[in-house]
């Protein structure tokens, strides 16, 4: 399997005049490969990628692979709702020291299964490197059921793997049941993925582990060895961060985290906007109540 473990979703840090802020997103980086992630993906959903210019999603895919420098594995986040332009993306990006493709079920315009089943053959066809699913019905409207992922993992050799946000375990079982041996499948949700890894999936693409990837890391390779003791123990001193870094939406709750850690500015381009001070509060407490 190309893609287990922890993987982080990057966040797309910003200066004060919105810019993107390549020192700060090269600091968190490191600070990922410094907790042991297995691999990171940048331009996913929480990077923020609908705000950014082409050639700003070029500029921080170089600087990813130029900080990571072949430590760990990159997936890039290429996804949309037409899938014209989807293909034509994959064309035009430099995919130069990229593993991997992170492309997310098209949202806003919900297609059928029959839709999404030929919207990822198309897109695979496409990439020059292994696809990895993301279904996220929270976000894009439509869920992507098991029966239309197994068609996909089992028909199409470049699809490797799903990160399943869609919370219905049941779902995800179905998928781990039936899927090619080859096939990963990672939870989206930092609170899923000790019950999924339990459940026979195979990591998770993290959120938390932009501020925190050492305990998610252990929380992965813990549940991954079978040592579900210790991974719960993690697990539930992580859990109130987990829920809180999501009850304004993400990436805004994260970059208040990063924040607190002196790791980034807490600034978001619109329509995004900071947590409230009330949450950004809460969080701060939880974040100097995790032991180091």
């Amino acid at each position: 399997m190309l893609f287990t473990g922890t993987g982080v979703a990057i966040v797309t840090p910003f200066k004060d005049d919105k810019a993107v802020d390549f020192e700060a997103l090269g600091r968190i980086v490191e600070h990922c490969i410094d907790g042991q992630v297995d691999y990171v993906v940048a331009l996913g959903t929480t990077g923020e990628p609908m705000t950014l210019s082409v050639k700003e999603k070029q500029d921080v895919v170089r600087c990813v692979v130029e900080t990571v420098a072949s430590r760990v594995k990159i997936v890039v986040g290429v996804g949309g709702y037409d899938t014209a332009e989807v293909v034509e993306t994959m064309k035009s990006t430099n995919f130069s020291g990229v593993s991997g493709v992170l492309s997310v079920v098209p949202y806003y315009n919900k297609p059928t299964q029959t839709g999404l089943t030929a919207h990822f053959k198309t897109v695979a066809s496409a990439s020059p490197a292994p696809v990895i699913l993301y279904n996220v019905p929270s976000r894009t409207g439509v869920n992507m059921t098991a029966a239309t992922t197994l068609t996909l993992a089992h028909e199409v050799s470049n699809i490797v793997a799903i990160k399943e946000a869609s919370g219905m375990l049941t779902q995800m079982m179905q998928i781990i049941k039936d899927r090619p041996s080859d096939f990963s499948v990672v939870s989206g949700d930092d609170v899923m993925s000790l019950p999924l890894i339990s459940l026979g999936g195979h990591g998770v693409i993290s959120v938390a582990a932009n501020a925190f990837p050492q305990k998610v890391s252990s929380i992965i390779r813990s549940s991954l060895g079978k040592n579900f003791i210790q991974a719960q123990s993690v697990h539930y001193e992580m859990l109130d961060l987990f829920e809180n870094l999501f009850v304004e939406g993400n990436p805004s709750g994260i970059k208040a985290a990063l924040s607190i850690l002196g790791l980034a500015q807490n600034v978001l381009r619109l329509p995004l906007v900071p947590v409230s001070q009330q949450t950004y509060d809460k969080l701060s407490s939880l974040v100097q109540s995790i032991k180091k």
